[in-house]
């Protein structure tokens, strides 16, 4: 049985899910490979628009699972160096889910700590039930944080937040998710998954390269100064304004039409 499924549900859109419902989709060795394979081949599907990250039974990703060792043992017995270096090519999942062309959610569906909320803020957007349940964890488990969860939360949450979640390791439910600007909205477990669907068909319908480009501009701007971000929007601006979909773009809203987009 695969432990990350990957599904086309609607044309443009990938749904990936971590398929350990019985540990609460904890991870190990073999979920991290499987995950970082599958997300991967998402990143290089020019035709998907949009990933969708979830967990199937009652947990998003609990983090690392404990009850195969510190830390999950994700590095088996490697030690120092060598067992450091393993966990980095693991944690390039983060990386591919922050980084690639497609627009990335989690649609959180129960337990988020550890290292699976680090998976959670790497997304681009975020969704949750209200049977969420949310912590950094790490400090409970004697460790000090893997995943990019340091580097995330506080660009989602704010820095001084994000120390108090990491530091104080208190868990915390959806509402309070949503009310730090964690989630962009919690909604029935129910009308989680439809609500998500909609967010991601609505995107599919949006100008391609319009839709690409805005998110490498918000993902370059985290390593540029304000200046090399003017330089690089006002590129990308400028050729996404000679685009057929540009025009179009302009002639629809001319016409009181929606706009058909040919991703040209």
């Amino acid at each position: 049985m695969p432990l990350v499924t990957l599904e086309v549900p609607d044309e443009g859109i990938a749904l990936v899910t971590l398929n350990r419902p019985e540990r609460l989709n904890t991870m190990t060795a073999d979920m991290l490979q499987e995950a970082r394979d599958v997300f991967t081949t998402v990143a290089a599907d020019p035709f998907i628009k949009v990933m969708i990250l979830t967990g199937a039974g009652r947990g998003f990703c609990a983090g690392g699972d404990l009850a195969e060792g510190p830390g999950g043992a994700v590095t088996g017995n490697l030690t120092g160096e060598a067992a450091a270096d393993k966990l980095r090519e693991f944690m390039e999942t983060s990386m591919i889910l922050h980084s690639m062309p497609a627009v990335t959610i989690a649609a959180v569906n129960g337990a988020c700590a550890g290292a699976g909320l680090s998976w959670a803020c790497a997304a681009d957007l975020r969704f949750a039930s209200v049977k969420a349940r949310f912590n950094t964890a790490f400090l409970d488990a004697g460790l000090s944080g893997d995943f990019g969860g340091t580097w995330t939360l506080p660009r989602i949450i704010g820095a001084g937040r994000a120390r108090e979640k990491y530091l104080l390791s208190e868990p915390f439910d959806a509402a309070e998710a949503l009310r730090i600007g964690l989630v962009s909205e919690a909604v029935s477990a129910d009308e989680l998954m439809p609500t998500v669907m909609a967010k991601a068909k609505r995107l599919t319908q949006a100008a391609p390269l319009a839709l690409q480009l805005i998110k490498q501009n918000l993902v370059d701007g985290e390593y540029s100064t304000f200046s090399e971000a003017l330089h690089v929007e006002a590129k990308r601006h400028s050729f996404c304004a000679e685009s057929k979909d540009a025009a179009e773009a302009a002639t629809a809203f001319m016409d009181k039409r929606p706009a058909v987009f040919s991703g040209r």
